[in-house]
């Protein structure tokens, strides 16, 4: 079976572990969800990843990052455009999320970025996930 939204079944894994309290988490991989995990690694969401090799396209293996006594890190978790309503955005109206305590994704013309950096580069884009 064919899945329409990738990236908000990562975002679901990534969430339902979180909630399990899970150490880590499999993704199946592409180069958009490394970019993706990449900046949760960048902004401080998660401990670490690996790309594990399995002779198809590969799964990134995520370490899930807690606060001491098991408190979660990532608090939250949502996907803003999906495949049947995508939300675009310049760069002078990007989302602020929680008052800049989230970020923001946000997959522009020069790649996939945070919107702190979108703002500071100029450029706007669809709005992909919001995280805090």
């Amino acid at each position: 079976m064919q899945m329409s939204d990738v990236i908000a079944d990562m975002l679901t894994r990534i969430r339902n572990a979180n909630d399990a309290k899970h150490a880590t988490v499999d993704i199946p991989a592409s180069n958009m969800k490394k970019a993706i995990t990449d900046i949760l690694l960048n902004e401080g969401y998660i401990k670490g990843y690996q790309i594990i090799e399995d002779g198809k396209q590969g799964i990134i293996r995520i370490t899930l990052k807690y606060l001491p006594g098991k408190q979660k890190v990532i608090r939250g978790l949502r996907r803003v455009s999906k495949p049947g309503l995508r939300i675009y955005s310049n760069c002078e109206d990007l989302p602020r999320v929680m008052n800049g305590l989230g970020i923001a994704i946000i997959s522009t013309s020069k790649g996939i970025m945070t919107d702190k950096r979108a703002r500071r580069e100029n450029v706007g884009g669809e709005v992909l996930a919001f995280v805090w």
